[in-house]
């Protein structure tokens, strides 16, 4: 376990979390401010589980998978990517992410699960600042950031389609 809160705990993701990756990222609704297409197979969701397990090795942090407590239910992912190419004149960052399973939706998990995040890198990982963007129609996203303390710091062009640029400096010095 690597975060926790009252209701859910972080772990890496493994590789026995095909099914429910499939059920997440298949999903057209959940990627509708993505930019990506949804996966089409559960060799899909092996990849993407690969290919996040590999940033835990390069970079010694990732998404997480984000676990209900009470039913120990898959509920999606979270936390930080390390981003190494340049995305609105920063590179070498980490952005803050999460992706739930669309029936957990409107519970509060992304908050509370993007909170804890938030704290764990600058209280534990003592990262100086963390960032995230936003498709400027996700109204939802844009919530959960701002609940978290990101501030909006503009608008700009990510593959053709307008995205907020949020960031915070680590309060803890």
């Amino acid at each position: 376990m690597i975060i926790e809160t009252e209701r859910l705990y972080f772990r890496e993701l493994a590789e026995t979390d095909d099914a429910a990756i499939f059920e997440l990222d298949s999903d057209p609704e959940v990627h509708q401010y993505l930019g990506q297409h949804p996966i089409a197979s559960i060799a899909d969701a092996r990849h993407s589980i690969k290919l996040i397990r590999q940033q835990y090795i390069d970079n010694g942090i990732g998404r997480y998978a984000i676990i209900e407590k009470d039913s120990h239910n898959f509920v999606g992912w979270g936390a930080f990517k390390f981003i190494t190419q340049p995305t609105n004149g920063h590179q070498f960052y980490h952005d803050l992410g999460y992706r739930l399973i669309k029936r957990y939706w409107g519970r509060g998990y992304a908050t509370e699960s993007s909170k804890a995040a938030v704290d764990y890198a600058f209280k534990q990982l003592k990262l100086p600042a963390i960032y995230a963007i936003a498709d400027v129609g996700n109204l939802q996203s844009q919530k959960v950031l701002e609940k978290c303390g990101l501030v909006r710091n503009g608008v700009f062009d990510y593959d053709g389609v307008p995205h907020y640029w949020y960031e915070m400096k680590n309060p803890h010095g």
